[in-house]
C-alpha cells in the first residue's frame, strides 16, 4: 500500500523565497500571488520601474494586502539586462535573505510585423531582454546560495514551439528568443541538476496582458481567438499560478528539463494563420 508520506504539503511553499524577474503584472504577478497564497515568506520582485500603475509599488502593495501577507513582498527596481545591474541585485538581495528556493526568469520585449521591416534595434531588444538577461539572471546563483532544492522556472512561450502569426503580424525574432529560453532550460537542467537546483520553463500561450493584448485585438479579438483554441477560450491567472505553484512545490521535485506548454493544446492545431499567394 502506497503511504504517500508528506502528501499533505505537496503543493505548499512554506518557508520559502522566491526572486521573479519582471513581474509587477501579468504572468509575473500572478505566480508572486500563487506563491504567497502557498505559504512562501518571501517574494522579491524585481523590474525595471518603481512607480507608475505599472510600477513595483503598486504591485507590492497589493501582494501585502492579500489576507496573511503583510510585508512578505518587497521590490528592487533593478535593469537586469546588464551584468552590472545583476550585480547590484545580489547585494540588495543578500542584504534581506540568506537564502533563495525559487527563481522565476521572465522576460517581456517582443516585436510584430513584417519579416522585411523588422528593426535591428527591435532584434537586439528581443535577443537581450528576453534571453541575455535570463542566462545573466541565472549565472547570479553562486552568489545567491540556493537550497532545498532550488528551483528555476524560465518563462518561454508557444511561440517558440512553432510559426504562431506571419506577414503583418509575424513575431520571428520574438518566437527564437522564446526557443532559445526554452533550449536554456534543458542545457540548465544537465548543469545545475548535480548543485541540487532543477530548471524548468513554461511556455504559455495567449494570456490577456498588456504584453499580449495589442496582437489579441490585430488578430481579431478574444472571441476569434476562443474558437481557435481547443478548449474555446484564453489563459486565465489561475492556470498561470497552478502551473507555476506546481513546477516549484515539492509535487513537481523530479522533473527537470521540461518545457511545460499552457496553452489548452493549441501548439498542437495548425501554426502559420496566413493565405499563401
Amino acid at each position: 500500500m502506497s503511504q504517500l508520506d508528506g502528501f499533505d504539503g505537496l503543493f505548499r511553499l512554506d518557508g520559502k523565497v522566491a526572486l521573479i524577474s519582471l513581474c509587477s503584472r501579468g504572468l509575473g504577478f500572478h505566480a508572486a500571488t500563487a506563491f504567497l497564497r502557498a505559504g512562501a515568506c518571501r517574494v522579491i520582485l524585481v523590474s525595471r520601474n518603481a512607480e507608475g500603475p505599472q510600477g513595483l509599488n503598486q504591485a507590492v502593495q497589493r501582494l501585502n494586502g492579500l489576507q496573511g501577507t503583510k510585508e512578505k513582498a518587497v521590490a528592487f527596481a533593478v535593469d537586469i539586462s546588464s551584468t552590472k545591474g545583476v550585480g547590484g541585485l545580489v547585494t540588495r538581495v543578500r542584504g534581506i535573505e540568506k537564502h533563495i528556493h525559487i527563481l522565476v526568469a521572465s522576460a517581456a520585449a517582443t516585436w510584430g510585423g513584417p519579416f522585411e521591416d523588422t528593426p535591428d534595434a527591435a532584434v537586439a531588444e528581443a535577443l537581450d531582454m528576453n534571453v541575455r538577461s535570463v542566462y545573466n539572471l541565472i549565472r547570479v546563483l553562486p552568489h545567491l546560495p540556493m537550497a532545498d532544492p532550488a528551483r528555476i522556472v524560465i518563462v518561454g512561450s508557444v511561440a517558440g514551439f512553432m510559426v504562431p502569426h506571419v506577414d503583418e503580424n509575424g513575431t520571428i525574432i520574438y518566437a527564437v528568443s522564446k526557443a532559445a529560453v526554452h533550449h536554456m532550460a534543458r542545457q540548465l537542467a544537465v548543469e545545475l541538476g548535480p548543485r541540487n537546483i532543477v530548471t524548468n520553463a513554461i511556455a504559455p500561450g495567449f494570456f490577456p496582458s498588456k504584453l499580449a493584448n495589442g496582437l489579441i485585438e490585430r488578430l481579431g479579438g478574444p472571441e476569434k481567438l476562443n474558437a481557435l483554441n481547443p478548449r474555446l477560450r484564453l489563459g486565465e491567472p489561475l492556470n498561470i499560478a497552478g502551473a507555476m505553484l506546481y513546477l516549484c512545490s515539492r509535487a513537481a521535485s523530479y522533473m527537470n528539463g521540461v518545457v511545460l506548454p499552457l496553452d489548452r493544446g493549441e501548439h498542437l492545431t495548425a501554426g502559420a494563420k496566413r493565405k499563401y499567394r
